[in-house]
């Protein structure tokens, strides 16, 4: 026969297994991370491109019962606030998910305009902020101890190896024209200096205001100016808007570079895309070996069991996203802890021991990314393809591109 136990020995167990009860309960609640995502206005389709990116991460991290820490793997919770692509509300925004929401950390909102309006609000209430589309270098220079770009790699440098690839063909002037915001401003402004140093002429430096519809007058100028190409840089619906009035206008350049030329939506828009140089991450001819998180075609796999109803492919914001909460989890697993100063401790002492979808990582002290080098492609009638670097190229580009009147 069982000897019960005395009445204070229960009561003593009792509590000691409700307090375990409590401190597992605790250690197991998932890892909030808050983040904004435009549903309407100019970065709509990006951000929310890069949103499915994110999601994916969360889902491969949840199946594998979440992220080690303290001795206990906690799930990843992504809390998501709508920021409708306007800069004046993202601060209250990110307040709300901090002081309202209780998140532990943020992504960054989609692009430069609006992730520089979010980081003072995470910067002061001491919150780690992942950066996975802002590549302005302005972001860097303010002093923020707690912003880590983990795959989205610094404007200036993101204009380069179009401009290379360029000079691999001979190219002798470029007319370029950005929208007036921190990205299309730092990629240009980065893409003009490569050329100089190439000893290419910059024919035209002109930026043009938010919301402009008719780029007529910039087509012509740019024509005006002699370049052998154009360069345009803005968000993606800007450039399908330009790439459609090129054609209505007839104007023909040697060619034609648009940043998001190759991304699913701009491809949509048919035959104005064709011949057009772009520049992306994600490709499946672009396969890194990665160290951190799924590979390109376990990410699309993915994709495509989570999104089946998505109105476009993974383009490379999904991949920057993705990879980015591929990378955080390496910081955390890193830091074994959710607080900002460690978290970017360990950031820094991780440096190029981390290859993602995207590829390598490294940052500086300020957080800024100099690796996830873009590769250059063209729209050709057989599909798009790789021009540059030679190293992974898998066609050769066509230069000087037809003009319209001779294509199909």
């Amino acid at each position: 026969m069982t000897k019960a136990l005395p009445r204070r020995t229960l009561i003593a167990a009792t509590v000691g297994t409700i307090a375990v009860r409590r401190a597992w309960a605790e250690d197991a609640k998932p890892i909030r991370i808050g983040m904004t995502v435009s549903s309407t206005g100019t970065f709509a389709l990006a951000a929310q491109s890069g949103l499915r990116g994110a999601e994916i991460w969360v889902d491969d991290v949840n199946s594998r019962g979440g992220i080690a820490l303290g001795g206990t793997k906690r799930k990843v919770e992504l809390v998501k606030l709508d920021d409708r692509s306007d800069k004046t509300i993202v601060p209250k925004v990110y307040e709300t998910l901090i002081k309202d929401e209780k998140v532990d950390l943020c992504f960054g909102p989609f692009g430069s305009t609006l992730t520089a309006a979010a980081v003072n609000t995470t910067e002061t209430n001491n919150k780690f902020m992942v950066i996975w589309s802002a590549s302005a270098d302005s972001i860097y220079a303010q002093g923020y101890k707690y912003v880590v770009s983990a795959t989205q790699q610094a404007g200036t440098l993101l204009g380069r190896p179009g401009v290379k690839a360029f000079g691999e063909l001979g190219v002798k002037k470029i007319a370029f024209a950005y929208l007036d915001e921190p990205f299309p401003a730092a990629l240009t402004n980065g893409a003009m200096d490569e050329a100089k140093k190439l000893g290419i002429e910059v024919t035209m430096d002109e930026k043009f205001a938010k919301g402009t519809k008719d780029f007529n007058i910039l087509i012509q100028k740019a024509k005006a100016s002699g370049a052998d190409v154009f360069m345009p840089t803005a968000y993606e619906g800007d450039q399908m808007t330009m790439a459609r009035q090129l054609r209505e206008m007839n104007v023909d350049f040697k060619g034609v570079y648009f940043v998001y030329g190759s991304q699913p939506q701009f491809l949509a828009i048919g035959k104005d895309a064709l011949y057009h140089f772009s520049q992306t991450l994600l490709h499946d001819r672009i396969n890194w070996k990665v160290t951190g998180g799924l590979t390109r075609a376990q990410m699309m796999e993915r994709y495509a069991k989570l999104f089946p109803k998505a109105p476009y492919p993974a383009d490379f914001q999904t991949a920057l996203a993705y990879g980015a909460g591929a990378v955080l989890e390496q910081f955390i697993q890193e830091a074994q802890t959710l607080d900002a100063a460690k978290l970017k401790e360990a950031a820094l002492k991780l440096n190029n021991k981390i290859v993602t979808v995207t590829g390598p990582y490294e940052i500086d002290a300020t957080g800024k990314q100099f690796k996830n080098e873009f590769a250059v492609m063209q729209n050709l009638p057989e599909g798009v393809e790789v021009v540059y670097p030679p190293e992974i190229a898998t066609a050769k580009a066509v230069y000087p591109i037809p003009p319209y009147k001779d294509r199909k």
